[in-house]
């Protein structure tokens, strides 16, 4: 076999990241140095799956690759560019040329990231790219790795879904109306043990608390979003 390509994983913590890197780790065609997430600067949680900065490390320290955290300044998108153009560069002075995602279907978010990416000469690697939604989740509990559900949207699924643990019983459970995988956003997860991981992620939920962000449209006019959450803590 050649000498494997370097890469970089983009991470979230979360049930697709998990499954896509182990399937990246199986294929055994990549060389992942590192590990790379986004959190927020000022709570130090990551972005969408608002993981505190500790468990993301402590994924990082089972899983056995380095962790490369990204503070962004704040939630616009032009802090989000500008921080992530230095960790690109930093990459590709490392002789990375390959950016690996955990994306599924969303053509829109696989189109924004190859456009940010193809200057610098680096290509989008989407493991579970277009996939049957059922198959990948079926992949998932097959494989091994236990994840759970740490936040939903509220009009989708209620209180009752959030904490609990990703199996067939939650599957089963789901409304017509939710993409099994959560892939449009009904649903993020924390992934916690399994064979991607050296030892079990410990981790403590709250009980849930409904939260609510006002979201400023590109028309001008401001969406409100109700979510069902827990707080992930490490003790």
């Amino acid at each position: 076999m050649g000498k494997k390509k370097k890469a970089v994983f983009n991470w979230s913590g979360g049930k697709d990241s998990a499954l896509a890197l182990y399937k990246i780790i199986q294929e055994n065609e990549y060389d992942v140095i590192s590990l790379l997430t986004t959190v927020n600067g000022d709570t130090l949680h990551s972005s969408i799956h608002e993981i505190p900065i500790d468990i993301l490390e402590a994924q990082a320290d089972s899983i056995g690759i380095p962790l490369y955290i990204i503070r962004l300044p704040s939630n616009s998108m032009l802090g989000y560019d500008q921080e992530m153009e230095k960790a690109v560069i930093n990459f590709k002075n490392q002789g990375v040329n390959h950016f690996i995602f955990g994306d599924i279907f969303l053509y829109d978010v696989k189109t924004y990231r190859e456009t940010k990416l193809r200057p610098y000469e680096i290509q989008v690697v989407e493991p579970l790219w277009n996939k049957n939604s059922e198959e990948i989740i079926e992949n998932h509990l097959i494989s091994g790795i236990h994840s759970k559900i740490i936040i939903t949207q509220a009009d989708k699924l209620d209180k009752s879904y959030v904490g609990r643990e990703l199996d067939r019983y939650f599957i089963e459970s789901l409304p017509d109306n939710v993409n099994v995988c959560g892939e449009t956003g009904e649903y993020h997860t924390l992934a916690y043990s399994g064979p991607l991981f050296k030892k079990e992620i410990e981790h403590y939920l709250s009980e849930p608390e409904l939260i609510t962000h006002d979201i400023k449209l590109d028309n001008g006019n401001i969406q409100t979003y109700k979510y069902w959450k827990v707080k992930v803590s490490s003790k």
